[in-house]
Formats: C-alpha cells, structure tokens, sequence
C-alpha cells in the first residue's frame, strides 16, 4: 500500500508541474498577441508634499 501511495504522490507532483508548464506557456502565448507593457511599474504615491508648520508651531 505505501507503494500504492508513493506513486500517487508522485504521478500528482508531476500533474501539477505540467499545469505550471501549460499555464506557462498559455501566458506567454497571450503575451506575445496583446500589448502589455513588458515591465510593470511600482505607481507613486499622489500625496502632495505637507506644508511646513514649523513657524505656526514655535510662534515665530
């Protein structure tokens, strides 16, 4: 039985390693049809800049 068990194990690790392969090679295909920007930028932040309160503060 534990032979049983170590073959399915295996047969599902190499079931999900042939899911990434396809899926892989899915996003690649997509990619190459579509525009899509090859690198994704980090967006910044749209805060302005805070005013200074330092003189309010101290009073002078």
């Amino acid at each position: 039985m534990s032979e049983n068990n170590d073959s399915r194990k295996v047969s599902l690790a190499d079931a999900i390693r042939q899911k990434l392969e396809q899926k892989k090679q899915q996003n690649s295909s997509t990619k190459q049809g579509s525009f899509q920007p090859a690198t994704t930028q980090k967006m910044k932040s749209q805060n302005n800049k805070k005013p200074n309160n330092q003189r309010r503060r101290t009073g002078v």
